[in-house]
């Protein structure tokens, strides 16, 4: 049974309001940068990382460590003497011809490189935020992620799709998925999926994956996927780990989660019962407070959105919320 004192927590952070990151951003960026998600929302600050740390540490206090990867930026609140935070440079574990680097993708392609991590670990985007308690076994059982297995169809209508679907076309070169499926059926076909398994039954026909569910959770991963993806495919994943600003002929950290459903290691469970979702768009303010005040699940997600118009107001109002919610620093904090 899996020891839950060796799980870690990593959650990459910029400040994309800081004028030395935006210089050096301005720097790098081609004058004509078409490369997909490279707006203000991509990278503006929301001012409120110290409640996911919040969250962290009273509802999930078994986590033994938690790994904030930044530039070097830090954030003004930050103790750097908690007892359970590494702070990690990009330096500290991405090879230095990468730096510097403005897009998410060579940072967590290399996450399996900080020193000091845990075998099991859980990966966090900084808008993931823990509201409710919440056990080990949500994301690790007998030592397996737990996750969702699903099958769903690639709709390649964006760069960012295309990311999804340069990592299916790697996950079909490794996998035969007929007889992946047959010998991990038990994962793919629980009556818990729900709707999800009605998706899967209905693309079985097809001889190859075409695509996966895919959940924006905390992702529960195991290093040594990592490692093995990268031995078997170094030179493309050095080459991603090149590209500065994302890039369609990129991968990302979902081709690990992938890897980890199409190999059978994993523990199988319908996860997207454990948050609530949302997009902020300046007109669901009011909505995302009362999730915050009054959760339904352990996990929130809050994306941002360019179609926000008065971001001031409504980043004032979600915060607010954390704060009530979460009034006690924690040990993270100074």
């Amino acid at each position: 049974m899996q020891q839950f004192s060796d799980i870690d927590v990593v959650i990459p952070w910029v400040d994309g309001n800081d004028p030395e990151w935006q210089r050096v951003y301005k720097d790098y960026s081609p004058q004509s940068n078409t490369r997909d998600s490279n707006t203000v929302a991509r990278y503006r600050d929301w001012d409120n990382l110290q409640y996911l740390f919040r969250g962290i540490e009273q509802f999930m206090p078994w986590v033994r460590r938690v790994h904030l990867v930044t530039s070097g930026q830090k954030p003004s609140w930050l103790n750097l003497d908690a007892p359970k935070l590494h702070f990690v440079r990009h330096e500290d574990f991405i090879p230095a011809d990468c730096l510097p680097t403005f897009s998410v993708r060579p940072i967590e392609l290399n996450l399996h490189r900080i020193e000091g991590l845990a075998e099991h670990f859980i990966y966090f985007n900084d808008d993931f935020f823990v509201v409710k308690p919440i056990k080990p076994t949500i994301f690790f059982r007998d030592g397996l992620p737990v996750d969702i297995a699903a099958l769903n169809v690639l709709q390649v209508i964006s760069p960012r799709a295309m990311t999804m679907a340069n990592n299916t076309i790697l996950i079909n070169k490794y996998f035969d998925k007929r007889q992946e499926i047959r010998q991990h059926w038990k994962h793919w076909f629980l009556p818990s999926y729900g709707r999800f398994l009605l998706k899967t039954l209905s693309l079985m026909q097809w001889p190859f994956f075409p695509g996966f569910q895919d959940t924006h959770l905390p992702q529960p991963f195991l290093k040594e996927t990592f490692n093995e993806v990268w031995r078997l495919n170094e030179d493309m994943l050095t080459e991603v780990s090149h590209h500065r600003f994302r890039d369609v002929s990129d991968v990302n950290v979902s081709l690990m989660k992938y890897w980890q459903i199409a190999s059978g290691r994993i523990h199988a469970h319908n996860t997207f019962r454990l948050r609530e979702y949302f997009v902020a768009n300046g007109n669901n303010t009011y909505k995302i407070a009362n999730a915050i005040l009054h959760p339904k699940s352990p996990l929130l997600v809050i994306n941002d959105s360019d179609s926000i118009t008065d971001f001031n107001t409504v980043k004032t109002c979600v915060n607010n919320a954390f704060e009530e919610l979460l009034p006690t620093k924690s040990s993270f904090e100074l």
